[in-house]
């Protein structure tokens, strides 16, 4: 029998991870289980102190642990150990390995859709774990410029100075129009009542380049990116696809098998 979880606060028992790898598990004949943990504020470090205990085998970490958890992993893979955030947890005996699959997925969804932002400008809105993922890959990628926008100016230039990007502050976007071919929201925030704030910024924004716009959450009634992007005629991506994505990556790491994302987008569906 094989145990997995994912690692949060109380968003953990909202996410879609549980039934997209409880479906998956089933689907290719492996006799396990995948369940929510709320993890409390400070409690990260016994946490993973417990996989090792209760001989869990693999662990999605969410919000907002993907960098705290980091001091408590033994080893990381280059990737997460460049970006500075870990969403999943491989164990092999006492040893936890942490991995960055975020990061590969949001790069298997622009993939997907075909587009190459080689040379294309892009706007990263976020300055958290899946923000410095996306900014990692578009810099992997050869995307030019980069331009990172938070409200944290010390956040903005901790992401710039490590992994690439321009600072771009919330409070300086105006009324002139922003050089965008894509435009990423890696913040938490997508629907209006999150953030009135963020909501009015985005119906501003002048972004008359921009030809795909992602938001990496989903599951928003009401979502200020999407009605952006209808209104402007831009493509729109949902956090939908990168889960898939990132989800199959995660699996291979557990398990050594490579299932087709397709699989992944199966299980999504039947339980939207």
């Amino acid at each position: 029998m094989k145990t997995f979880c994912i690692l949060g606060d109380e968003r953990s028992f909202r996410s879609k991870s549980p039934v997209i790898f409880s479906a998956v598990l089933k689907r290719v004949g492996i006799r396990g289980v995948y369940v929510p943990f709320k993890v409390d504020k400070g409690q990260i470090g016994p946490a993973m102190q417990s996989l090792r205990i209760l001989n869990i085998d693999g662990a999605n970490i969410t919000v907002p642990y993907k960098e705290t958890v980091i001091p408590h992993l033994d080893i990381l893979s280059e990737g997460a150990n460049i970006i500075g955030a870990v969403n999943t947890v491989v164990r092999n005996g006492e040893t936890l390995k942490g991995y960055n699959t975020n990061a590969i997925g949001f790069m298997d969804t622009l993939e997907e859709v075909g587009f190459d932002v080689a040379g294309k400008t892009a706007v990263v809105f976020g300055t958290g774990g899946i923000a410095k993922a996306v900014v990692f890959i578009l810099n992997w990628l050869r995307a030019e410029p980069i331009l990172v926008a938070g409200r944290d100016e010390n956040s903005i230039s901790g992401i710039v100075n490590k992994i690439g990007g321009i600072p771009k502050p919330l409070q300086t976007f105006n009324d002139a129009p922003v050089s965008a071919n894509i435009v990423v929201n890696a913040t938490s925030v997508s629907s209006p009542d999150e953030s009135p704030e963020l909501a009015e910024l985005v119906d501003r924004l002048d972004i008359r380049d921009c030809e795909v716009l992602m938001d990496v959450n989903y599951g928003r009634e009401v979502n200020f990116w999407e009605s952006k992007a209808r209104e402007k005629g831009i493509r729109f991506l949902d956090g939908l696809s990168v889960l898939a994505h990132q989800a199959r990556r995660s699996f291979s790491l557990w398990t050594r098998i490579d299932v087709e994302v397709e699989e992944f987008r199966k299980a999504l569906e039947k339980d939207l």
